[in-house]
């Protein structure tokens, strides 16, 4: 792997100071967060604004555009305990999910995925002989890594918590024997459509994983935006009922975030558990998803 993989190249520092952009509006809400856990839904519009340094109008502005509801609506996912609330009216039992016909409404469904893994001798060999492009896109969560072989994409990290080394090094190490070039323009198409833009043909997706892990992030695609389900349903789903803690472990090595959403899987008490690219990156999509669905 270069030692210089980052250097000289356009990267997080390059996205998202446009006041316009969705790096941009994510960086205010990720401040948001904090003064509203801080100060809790009794925060007035104009209290809120004046802590992140704007005026109401503007910051309402970035806000509802952001998120798709006001910053007060957005205060009340937050503080009524978001996701045990989601856990008790939006579970999703995996192993009914296909009789129930959730999965027609799941991220299949959502954004015309399409998807095939690698074979698992392929992925014994650490990606020798793969090619696998790269480029920075902003998303509605920060700065986002894309990386993508011929026939999808691979890889999507979140570097607003992490950093951009981080998150490159993380994507990296793990295909460790493939040859990485970057290339967003390969790669815009399939990135502007995972984060919103309208598509005129289906997303790939290419699944590089272990067996184990890929029957978890299959599971994985049948939960539907808006919905959460549970490590033990997954343990359950994928036939391993006692295996949450090594769920929980696939679940968390998902290299394809918000794609294939591990950020809807919930420890049975409602907590959020873990989150790879950090919990405040989780807790906002959860939140964007819900007032999205009109949870």
């Amino acid at each position: 792997m270069p030692e210089d993989m980052t250097a000289g190249r356009p990267g997080p520092a390059n996205i998202g100071t446009d006041t316009d952009s969705p790096a941009y509006h994510y960086r205010v809400i990720g401040r948001a967060l904090e003064e509203i856990d801080a100060g809790g839904a009794q925060l007035s519009l104009d209290e809120l604004a004046s802590r992140m340094g704007m005026s109401p109008a503007h910051f309402q502005r970035v806000f509802s555009r952001w998120v798709g509801v006001s910053p007060k609506r957005y205060q009340q996912y937050l503080t009524l305990d978001l996701a045990r609330r989601m856990l008790a009216e939006r579970h999703t039992v995996l192993e009914t999910a296909l009789e129930a016909g959730l999965s027609g409404t799941g991220r299949l469904h959502d954004l015309f995925l399409r998807w095939e893994a690698m074979s698992p001798g392929d992925y014994a060999r650490g990606g020798a002989g793969l090619t696998i492009f790269w480029g920075w896109f902003e998303s509605p969560f920060g700065p986002a890594l894309v990386m993508g072989t011929e026939k999808g994409i691979c890889g999507i990290g979140f570097a607003a918590e992490t950093g951009a080394e981080a998150a490159m090094a993380d994507l990296l190490a793990r295909w460790p024997r493939a040859d990485f070039v970057e290339d967003p323009t390969r790669l815009a198409p399939w990135a502007l459509a995972a984060f919103g833009a309208d598509a005129a043909d289906p997303v790939p997706l290419y699944l590089i994983g272990a067996p184990f892990q890929i029957k978890v992030w299959e599971a994985l695609l049948r939960v539907p935006t808006g919905h959460v389900t549970t490590y033990t349903d997954i343990a359950r789903a994928v036939g391993h009922p006692t295996a949450q803690r090594a769920v929980g472990t696939a679940v968390g090595r998902n290299p394809i975030s918000f794609l294939i959403p591990c950020h809807r899987a919930l420890r049975t008490t409602g907590a959020l558990g873990g989150y790879h690219w950090g919990l405040p990156v989780k807790r906002a999509i959860l939140a964007w998803e819900a007032a999205r669905a009109g949870l």
